[in-house]
């Protein structure tokens, strides 16, 4: 019965510590959490007249001044793209995290849920350095 009881103590141990962040991902996410306006959409190393679609979703222009909201708590958030005369304006809802690439850079990912925090996007999402 001891033996047992070892064993699953050392599983849930194993278990528990495989899902836990390391302490870079911790300030990363510590650090983006809360509410950002995106002020720019710039190409780096690039110059001229770009004209894109962000994220499957609306043109570059749309997300000047959008509104991004990280919730820590569920890694859940938001990004709200104002009104515009091509813009389909709106709350769109994200499950985001950190993703640690070893390279030296790391990565916001999210892609998109509905209210109940269900996956609408086929498990498809995007990721964006951390500069």
């Amino acid at each position: 019965m001891t033996k047992i009881r070892v064993t699953l103590i050392l599983l849930v141990v194993l278990v528990a510590s495989s899902c836990s962040l390391s302490k870079v991902n911790r300030e990363y996410r510590g650090a983006i959490v809360g509410n950002w306006i995106l002020n720019e959409v710039t190409y780096a190393g690039n110059s001229g007249n770009f004209k894109s679609v962000l994220f499957n979703d609306v043109s570059d222009d749309c997300f000047k001044g959008s509104q991004w909201f990280f919730r820590n708590s569920n890694s859940t958030g938001t990004y709200t793209i104002n009104p515009g005369a091509e813009c389909m304006d709106g709350v769109r809802n994200i499950r985001w995290s950190v993703n640690e690439t070893g390279g030296g850079t790391n990565q916001l990912q999210f892609k998109f849920i509905d209210e109940k925090r269900k996956d609408v996007s086929g498990g498809y999402g995007y990721r964006l350095d951390i500069v």
